[in-house]
C-alpha cells in the first residue's frame, strides 16, 4: 500500500504542475487582453481627439474673419511695412495699407481648407509610440506631432493659393503701389517683401495656434470632449 502511494506521488506532483501553469498561462493572456484593449482604447480616443481638433481648427480659420477677426493670429503687415506705416499714412496710402492687410488675411482664410487632408494623413500615419508620447505628452503634444509631420506639407500646398488670392484680391497691386510711394522718398530703406512667403508662414502659425487651443480644451474641457470615446480616454 504504502508503495503504490508513492508510485502515485510522481503522478499528482505532476499534475499539479500541469495545472498550475495552465493557470498562470490564462492569467497572462487575460493581462496581455487587457493590455491589448487598453493599447486599442487610448489610441482609438488619441485619433479622435485628433480628428476633433483639426476639424474645429479648419472650421474656425476656414471662414470669413477666421484671421482678420481674431486678434490672436490676424496676420499683420510685415515687419518693414510696420515700421513705415505712420510715413505711410501721412503720404496718403492709408486705403492701400489697410486693403493689404484685409487681402492677406482673406488669402489665409482661404488656405485653410487645405489643412482638413494633410491633417488627415497625419493621423493615419501614427506609430503607437507617436500615440503614446501624444497621450502622455504636455498641453500641446498633439499640434507638436502633427506641426513635425505636416507642416512642410501644408506650406507647399498653401503658397500657390495664398499668391493666387492675392492676385485676386488685388494685393500685389496694393503692395506695389505702397511700394512704389514709399521707394520715391529720399534716403529710406527700399521695401522689399516676398509677399506670398510671409502670408503663408504667419497662416501656419496661426492655424497651428488655433489647433494647440482646441487641443488644450479637449484635454482640460469636458464640455469640448463631445464623442463618448473621448470622454472615455480623456475624461480620467
Amino acid at each position: 500500500m504504502t508503495n503504490g502511494r508513492l508510485r502515485l506521488l510522481p503522478i499528482l506532483l505532476l499534475g499539479l504542475l500541469l495545472t498550475g501553469c495552465a493557470l498562470l498561462e490564462t492569467l497572462e493572456s487575460d493581462r496581455s487582453s487587457g493590455a491589448d484593449n487598453d493599447e486599442s482604447r487610448i489610441a482609438a480616443g488619441l485619433r479622435e481627439a485628433l480628428r476633433v481638433g483639426t476639424e474645429r481648427t479648419v472650421e474656425r480659420t476656414n471662414q470669413t474673419d477666421g484671421y482678420l477677426g481674431n486678434e490672436l493670429i490676424r496676420i499683420a503687415l510685415p515687419d518693414q511695412l510696420q515700421s513705415a506705416q505712420s510715413q505711410l499714412r501721412r503720404i496718403g496710402m492709408s486705403r492701400q495699407v489697410d486693403e493689404l492687410e484685409v487681402a492677406m488675411n482673406r488669402a489665409a482664410e482661404l488656405a485653410a481648407a487645405e489643412a482638413v487632408e494633410v491633417f488627415g494623413g497625419s493621423i493615419s500615419r501614427m506609430r503607437p509610440a507617436d500615440v503614446y508620447a501624444v497621450f502622455n505628452g504636455g498641453p500641446d503634444a498633439a499640434t507638436q506631432y502633427l506641426q513635425a509631420d505636416s507642416e512642410e506639407t501644408l506650406r507647399e500646398r498653401y503658397r500657390p493659393i495664398v499668391a493666387s488670392r492675392l492676385e485676386t484680391v488685388q494685393g500685389y497691386d496694393l503692395y506695389r503701389e505702397i511700394a512704389s510711394n514709399w521707394n520715391r522718398i529720399p534716403l529710406v530703406q527700399p521695401l522689399e517683401v516676398d509677399l506670398d512667403r510671409y502670408v503663408t508662414e504667419r497662416a501656419l502659425d496661426g492655424l497651428f495656434t488655433v489647433l494647440a487651443e482646441e487641443e488644450q480644451r479637449i484635454r482640460e474641457d469636458p464640455v469640448a470632449r463631445t464623442t463618448a470615446i473621448l470622454r472615455d480616454v480623456f475624461g480620467g
